[in-house]
């Protein structure tokens, strides 16, 4: 059954189908290349849903449909899941061709900088303070890890699910599930929640590297940098974000305080 024009409300994906399309988000980066980028994933991801156009796998929309989306295209790989949803939807709503085309380059754009803004600058370095804080109050090396797996997976699967029931939901107008609070606020609480978490993790990290009894050798060190730490970022303001100059000096340390210990 395939849905004619874009306003109507959508025929909901069989669960077969469904599957088939998240299951293969996964992969989308697989065929990954400099000239369509991950062009050729979307339109894997996508396929699933253009089995349904008049004529089936067999027929010269499906041909076309799935041409079309193999062409180049680019944007976060967690987000990606919007623009599979909001494209399977324009297809089976019997899209012309030229806007479809038009539709999938405005999309690239706020994909990839909402999802860079809202993972790589956010969730990941969240997660990651969270499994040192973890680590600097005793965890053990496999409840640090899954610490870090556990919150990093559950955060990048809801946005996967969410982004492909959105796009699936809103079509072309897709634009609306992008602009909610989620997006325009998260960035700025992730990067609160980062700074706080920072606050946390760091100190009681370095307590545990340096240990009981150590001498004044790391303590030295921890005081270096620290205000190496410091300088750096009050002269790099505006161009790095703290929690990256953060962590930076703590791996510093903690390759300090390794070889200290077994020099």
């Amino acid at each position: 059954m395939v849905v004619t024009g874009g306003g109507a409300a959508p025929v909901p994906l069989s669960p077969g189908t469904r599957i088939g399309i998240f299951t293969r988000l996964f992969a989308i980066q697989a065929s990954w290349n400099y000239e369509l980028l991950m062009g050729i994933g979307i339109g894997f991801c996508v396929e699933p849903a253009l089995r349904s156009l008049p004529g089936g796998p067999d027929g010269p929309r499906y041909h076309e449909a799935l041409a079309r989306q193999c062409r180049y295209f680019n944007a976060h790989p967690y987000l990606a899941s919007v623009a599979v949803g909001a494209l399977a939807r324009t297809e089976l709503d019997g899209v012309p061709g030229d806007r479809i085309e038009r539709f999938r380059t405005a999309l690239c754009g706020p994909l990839g900088s909402v999802g860079d803004r809202l993972v790589w600058a956010g969730w990941l370095p969240v997660c990651s303070l969270l499994a040192l804080a973890v680590y600097g109050l005793g965890g053990g090396p496999l409840r640090v890890v899954a610490t870090f797996l556990l919150a990093y997976n559950a955060g990048h699967l809801a946005l996967r699910i969410w982004g492909l029931q959105a796009g699936w939901k809103h079509g072309m107008r897709v634009a609306t599930a992008l602009s909610s609070r989620v997006f325009r606020d998260g960035p700025a609480y992730l990067a609160r929640a980062g700074a706080l978490l920072a606050g946390i993790a760091l100190p009681v990290a370095l307590a545990r590297v340096i240990g009981p009894g150590q001498g004044r050798g790391p303590l030295a060190g921890v005081l270096v940098a620290t205000a190496v730490g410091s300088i750096t970022l009050v002269r790099m303001h505006g161009r790095a974000e703290g929690w990256r100059i953060a962590l930076g000096v703590l791996a510093a340390f903690v390759l300090y305080a390794t070889v200290l210990r077994h020099g």
